[in-house]
């Protein structure tokens, strides 16, 4: 069972991405509120979920949720100021939809940037958390909204580009989307910056060089706008 909170007796606000590997489209995030009451035996880290279980939640987040809200950053936006700073620029803009102003925010993963909201002057305090999202309610929730969010966009997009398989594949750097690539070329959804050529490393070697390249980067754009 995951926790709910992790310091109790404020609003606190869990913030998760999706997107962050995918060769093509924006990379989403989530916040969400949950009420002190909430509770779901089913809900974690939304990688673990099938796709029935992530639409269920979904629904139960939002009917019971105090607030909660989703954002994207595109891919534009990402190959201007990489795709670390973008998934951070994604949860801010997804904590200034939310119409209760969080008194503390909790992050999956290890990286965040202070927040201050649109109508505030003070920082909201925020921990981050490495596997956030199969550790706190509130990220759990998140992650399953920026997840959801983010494949019912690809799937549009997959109308208007359906050579490339985003309809099942949202976009990752699988063998068909790498042939299609060759074959066509990219759309405008592509992100110019990532290797948009076959590439031989395995998943968590990608993830590892996207890190590595976002670490590098992080000094080039402190400040997003």
């Amino acid at each position: 069972m995951l926790r709910h909170c992790m310091i109790r007796g404020v609003v606190e606000a869990g913030c998760d991405e999706a997107g962050r590997g995918p060769l093509a489209g924006s990379v989403f995030a989530a916040a969400v509120i949950l009420p002190p009451h909430f509770c779901s035996d089913e809900l974690n880290d939304s990688k673990q979920l099938t796709e029935r279980q992530r639409v269920a939640l979904r629904e139960l987040i939002e009917n019971n949720a105090v607030a909660w809200a989703v954002a994207e950053v595109t891919a534009a936006e990402i190959d201007r100021i990489n795709i670390l700073n973008a998934s951070l620029l994604a949860m801010h803009r997804a904590l200034d939809k939310l119409p209760v102003t969080p008194e503390h925010i909790i992050v999956d993963g290890n990286r965040w940037k202070p927040y201050v909201p649109e109508d505030g002057l003070l920082e909201v305090p925020a921990d981050t958390v490495v596997k956030g999202d199969a550790k706190y309610m509130a990220i759990a929730a998140a992650s399953v909204l920026a997840k959801t969010y983010r494949d019912d966009y690809m799937r549009r997009l997959h109308e208007e580009y359906p050579l490339y398989g985003w309809n099942h594949n949202m976009g990752y750097p699988t063998k068909e989307h790498y042939e299609a690539l060759n074959k066509y070329g990219p759309t405008p959804y592509h992100r110019m910056t990532f290797n948009l050529k076959k590439s031989t490393l395995t998943e968590t070697g990608r993830d590892a060089l996207i890190e590595r390249i976002s670490n590098k980067e992080t000094a080039k754009n402190t400040v997003f706008t």
